[in-house]
């Protein structure tokens, strides 16, 4: 999975597999589609968010402007919150009858969790960001 969370939604997306530099490109395009104008990225170390293919687009793209979290600093990460409240509190109660409905329930419970917008600035608030 992939996410981006806004002041007052996410976005997220899945994919096979772990996420390398095209996942990440047609996660930005997905989110240029959905957020036209300028773009502040936040983001953690992945090494795949300095890769050339990322860089490119985003200099193709002209409109993005990336800011970095200090090395290991998870707590200041907005999503991590994200992932935090869906393993904790989305999934925690929920049973699969096979591991291949995980994606299925995690995407549901992704979605329904997208209509607060109050629970995207509660993650921003606990990441305590100085913006």
């Amino acid at each position: 999975m992939i996410a981006g969370v806004t002041w007052w939604q996410f976005y997220f997306r899945f994919f096979s597999g772990a996420i390398r530099s095209p996942q990440i490109v047609e996660f930005l395009k997905a989110l240029r589609r959905q957020m036209p104008g300028r773009l502040l990225v936040i983001w953690d170390g992945l090494r795949a968010h300095q890769s050339h293919r990322v860089r490119g687009y985003m200099e193709d793209d002209g409109g993005i402007q990336i800011e970095r979290l200090p090395a290991y600093a998870p707590e200041l990460n907005p999503v991590e919150y994200t992932w935090g409240y869906l393993k904790n509190r989305e999934l925690a109660i929920l049973c699969a009858t096979h591991i291949s409905q995980a994606p299925d329930l995690a995407r549901r419970r992704l979605r329904s969790m997208q209509r607060p917008p109050a629970l995207a600035t509660a993650f921003w608030k606990q990441a305590s960001l100085d913006l």
